[in-house]
This record gives structure tokens, sequence and C-alpha cells, in this order.
């Protein structure tokens, strides 16, 4: 029997970057096939009514202990979702049926001196990178691509 709830599929990702698009990626704990798993932050929502935007201003000060709130932050929701297919090995951790999430994007701008304390149990590293570099080195295609949209996002 699950001990723990059930993981709700409804998951964001925040591409956390500075002013001259450096991105911040975090190496996950484990790695996928035996190569590291680089993304910027993801995570999903707590509750049904928590919003997109409480999601990723929590995701985001769990995993990097930035606070989103600060006043040199900006948190920029991009209004944009990707639906895709939960990993098989992940499955377990959802409600029996449920195959997809739905991932909401967002930004989150902070200053270049920005510390960051990552939560071990999830991340043992990260890296600033250029926002290209930082896209090729995403496992995630989901997560390339919308770090390959961040220049459009800024300047519409």
């Amino acid at each position: 029997m699950n001990s723990k709830p059930f993981k709700i599929p409804q998951s964001v990702l925040v591409i956390i970057h500075t002013a001259d698009l450096q991105v911040l990626l975090l190496r996950r704990v484990g790695s996928m096939a035996g190569v590291d798993y680089w993304q910027p932050v993801t995570g999903s929502k707590d509750a049904e009514d928590e919003t997109w935007v409480q999601t990723a201003i929590r995701e985001v000060g769990e995993e990097t202990g930035i606070d989103a709130h600060h006043p040199d932050c900006t948190l920029r929701d991009w209004n944009l979702e990707n639906i895709y297919p939960i990993y098989p090995q992940w499955l377990h951790r959802y409600a029996p049926g449920i195959r997809m999430n739905t991932e909401h994007v967002l930004s989150l701008q902070v200053p270049s001196y920005t510390n960051i304390t990552l939560s071990p149990r999830e991340h043992s590293a990260y890296a600033w990178h250029d926002w290209r570099e930082a896209a090729e080195r995403c496992y995630s295609i989901s997560n390339s691509e919308a770090i390959l949209w961040l220049p459009r996002f800024l300047h519409p």
C-alpha cells in the first residue's frame, strides 16, 4: 500500500537566469542511464488549488534557496504548457490510470550575485551556463526547448 499521497500530475518548469542569459542548471541526484541528469528547477503542485506561481516560488526556494519574492528577482509566467507522458519508472508515484503530466513554464530573472543553496536530497551540483549551452546540457527535451525560448520571452 502507498503510504505517501499520490503526486499531482501538474508541475512547473522554472528557468532561472541572469539578465545576460546565464541559466542555472541543477544536477539531479542519481543518474539516468549512467548520464548526468542536468535540469532547471522542476516540481509538482503540492495541492490542486496551489497556483502555478505559488508552486514555482515554493520549488525555487526548496531546490535553490532563492527567494523569488526578493525585489531584485522577476518571475515571469510564460502561460505556456507542455503535456507529456510520465516516464514508466515514475508511474507508481501517481494515482492509478494517470499517464500524462502538464508542465507549466515560468522564468525567474535573478541578479548575477545570487547565492545558491541546493537541496542535497534532490541535487548534487549546480552550474551557470550561457542559455544555448544550458539547452544542450539538459536531459529533457522540454527543458531544452524552454531554455531556447528564453530570449523571446524576455524581449518579445
